[in-house]
């Protein structure tokens, strides 16, 4: 499940015109503001596009949301390329030192690097700009994690993102 930071919450509560006092098939008649009760607002929202109601939701918060999904998946898929590649750099430069922990590390990452990728196709070709843009963090992490001077790190990453994707 993905959660949304709680950034830009748009204050707005929304009376219904379609909807009786007794609030229809259990629905509420005022839907819960973005900022004040998030969940509430989910929940409020959800059921409103159910039942067709497109005219309570809150637009504008309806749709920060959904971009808010795209960009936690980019954000997701980055992290799983920054534990990946750090791992692999820890493996070269540091090749006496790996374990199975580290080798488990990696498939388990590139297993779920698989899964994002198949559950959002469209981010495919997105996976050279997102892995260069987990490098950096990586080269910091393996260096703090193996005392090896970041220096000897290259400053870009030296594999493909189809190289780090493959078993």
């Amino acid at each position: 499940m993905v959660f949304s930071t709680f950034t830009t919450r748009r204050p707005r509560a929304t009376i219904s015109d379609n909807q009786d006092v007794a609030g229809n098939k259990g629905t509420p008649t005022i839907l819960r503001a973005y900022t004040d009760d998030y969940a509430g607002w989910v929940e409020d929202t959800a059921r409103a596009v159910e039942d067709g109601r497109f005219d309570d939701i809150d637009r504008a918060a309806l749709a920060d949301e959904v971009r808010d999904l795209g960009k936690t998946e980019r954000k997701e898929i980055a992290s799983a390329f920054c534990v990946l590649v750090m791992h692999l750099l820890k493996t070269k430069y540091q090749p006496e030192k790996r374990s199975r922990s580290w080798d488990a590390t990696i498939r388990l990452q590139r297993q779920n690097l698989a899964e994002f990728f198949a559950e959002s196709p469209s981010l495919r070709p997105r996976a050279a700009e997102l892995l260069r843009k987990a490098y950096g963090q990586a080269r910091i992490d393996a260096a703090n994690e193996t005392a090896i001077d970041i220096d000897t790190f290259p400053e870009t990453c030296e594999w493909t993102a189809e190289e780090v994707l493959q078993e």
